[in-house]
C-alpha cells in the first residue's frame, strides 16, 4: 500500500505530538531496535534532536541496531552514533540490572511485534516491567500493529515448556498489541513485581484489530533479519514450527521461513495437490534450494551447502488463510515426505505442548478444535486489556 501518509499513526508518534514535554527533566532509557522509526527517523536520533536527555540504551534479540542474527549473543557496548552506552538484554542477562538502571528515571519500550508467543520481545517487555517495578521506575510502552491483526491460532502453553520463546499462557499467535500484552502481564500477575508496576501505554491512531499489515499504510522495517516482508512474518507465524524439526525453515536463503525442505524430503503430486486444496491465498509450489551461511542473519544454517527439496510458499491473499494452519499442515506433509525427518527438543518450546501429544494431533487433524476451543476461553481472559476495537 503505497500512501505519502500512514493510514496508523504509531504510538512513538503520538509521544512525539502530544506527550514529549512530560520527559522534559527525566533521565530516559530506550528499550529499542530499529523498527522504532517515526517518518524514517530512528526514535533514539529524534528524541536527541527534541533534547531530550537519553542516558541508556538497551539491546533485545537481534540487537539496538538490528544487525544480530537469532539466538546470537549480543554483548555490552556503546552506540557508535551517540555515545551511548548499550545494556544487552539477550547475552549474560535478559533482565536489566539495577546498576544498568541506575542512570534512568524513565524507560520507553518501542519495538516493532509480528504478534506471536514465540517472538522474544515479549518476554523481554515483561523482564523490562519486571526490572523497573523494582526500582520504582515508569515503564511507557509507544504501541504498534500487530502485523497479523486479531488473529488468535495455535496452541496454549503448557507450564512445563515455558521458557524465553514462550514465557506467558497464551496461544501461540495472540491477537493483541504488546501494549495491550503488558497490562495483561500486569493484571494477570504473569511477572515479578505486578502489584509495584507503573505501565503506561501511548495507544496508537486509525488501527483497529481486523487491520493486517498492508492496511496501515506503514514501512515494513525487518523486526528480525529473518523477516524481510510482512509476507515472511505472516507465514513463519506457522512454518517456524520447522525451527523444531531436523528439516530446514528456509534460513540462508532469501526467503527464510518460506522455503522449507531437506536433502531426503521426496515430495510427490499429491502431497502439492493436497495443499493446494486446503489452502488458497497462497501459491505452493515445488523447488529445491541450497542455504549458505549469510552473515548477520543466518550462521551455520542447517544442511548449509546441500541441496534441499521441499517447496517454496508465495502469498497471494493473507486474508484468505490461517498461517499457524499453513504450518501444521506442512509440517504433516513434509513429515510424511520426510521419514528421516524429526522433531527436537526445541519443537515443544515452540509448540508449547509436548511432541507426542503434537503429533497425535497432527495425525488425527484434532489441532484445528483444539485451537477453536483455546481462541474461544483467551478471548474472554484479555478483553479487560484491549485497547482497540
Amino acid at each position: 500500500m503505497n500512501q505519502s501518509k500512514p493510514t496508523v499513526k504509531v504510538g512513538a508518534h503520538v509521544l512525539l505530538d502530544n506527550h514529549l514535554n512530560e520527559l522534559e527533566d527525566k533521565r530516559v532509557g530506550l528499550v529499542m531496535n530499529p523498527t522504532a522509526r517515526v517518518e524514517g527517523s530512528h526514535m533514539l536520533d529524534t528524541l536527541i534532536a527534541r533534547d531530550i536527555n537519553v542516558t541508556a540504551l538497551f539491546a533485545p534479540e537481534h540487537g539496538f541496531r538490528g544487525d544480530i542474527g537469532a539466538g546470537e549473543t549480543i554483548e555490552d557496548g556503546i552506540d557508535q552514533s551517540t555515545g551511548l552506552p548499550v545494556f544487552s538484554l539477550y547475552g549474560k542477562t535478559r533482565t536489566p540490572t539495577p546498576e544498568m538502571l541506575e542512570k534512568v528515571d524513565i524507560l520507553l519500550f518501542d519495538i516493532q511485534d509480528v504478534g506471536a508467543r514465540f517472538y522474544t520481545y515479549n518476554a523481554t517487555l515483561g523482564n523490562i516491567i519486571e526490572a523497573a517495578a523494582a526500582q520504582d521506575i515508569p515503564v511507557w510502552i509507544l504501541d504498534r500493529p500487530n502485523p497479523a491483526g486479531d488473529l488468535i491460532s495455535g496452541w496454549m502453553m503448557q507450564d512445563e515448556h515455558q521458557s524465553f520463546v514462550g514465557k506467558y499462557p497464551i496461544p501461540m499467535v495472540h491477537g493483541m498489541t504488546l501494549g495491550e500484552l503488558a497490562k495483561m502481564m500486569v493484571g494477570e500477575q504473569w511477572i515479578k513485581n505486578a502489584g509495584q508496576a507503573t505501565v503506561r501505554v501511548i495507544p496508537m491512531e486509525g488501527w483497529n484489530r481486523s487491520m493486517e499489515w498492508p492496511e496501515t499504510g506503514l514501512e515494513w522495517i525487518p523486526p528480525s533479519p529473518n523477516l524481510p516482508s510482512f509476507y515472511h512474518a505472516y507465514v513463519y507465524l506457522g512454518t517456524v514450527l520447522f525451527e523444531g524439526t531436523t528439516m530446514s525453515e528456509g534460513r540462508g536463503t532469501d526467503d527464510p521461513f518460506l522455503r522449507i525442505g531437506s536433502p531426503q524430503t521426496k515430495l510427490t503430486t499429491s502431497h502439492i495437490a493436497q495443499l493446494r486444496r486446503q489452502f488458497s491465498g497462497v501459491n505452493i509450489e515445488r523447488r529445491s534450494f541450497t542455504p549458505k551461511s549469510i552473515p548477520g542473519k543466518a550462521s551455520n544454517p542447517k544442511f548449509e551447502g546441500e541441496q534441499c527439496h521441499g517447496i517454496a510458499i508465495q502469498v497471494t491473499n493473507p486474508d484468505a488463510f490461517n498461517p499457524v494452519a499453513l504450518g501444521a499442515e506442512l509440517l504433516s506433509t513434509l513429515r510424511d515426505a520426510t521419514p528421516e525427518a524429526s522433531l527436537n527438543d526445541y519443537m515443544p518450546k515452540l509448540s508449547g505442548i509436548d511432541n507426542s501429544f503434537l503429533q497425535e494431533q497432527l495425525k488425527n487433524d484434532l489441532y484445528l478444535k483444539n485451537w477453536e476451543k483455546t481462541a474461544q476461553d483467551f478471548k474472554e481472559q484479555r478483553k479487560p486489556y484491549l485497547l482497540y476495537e
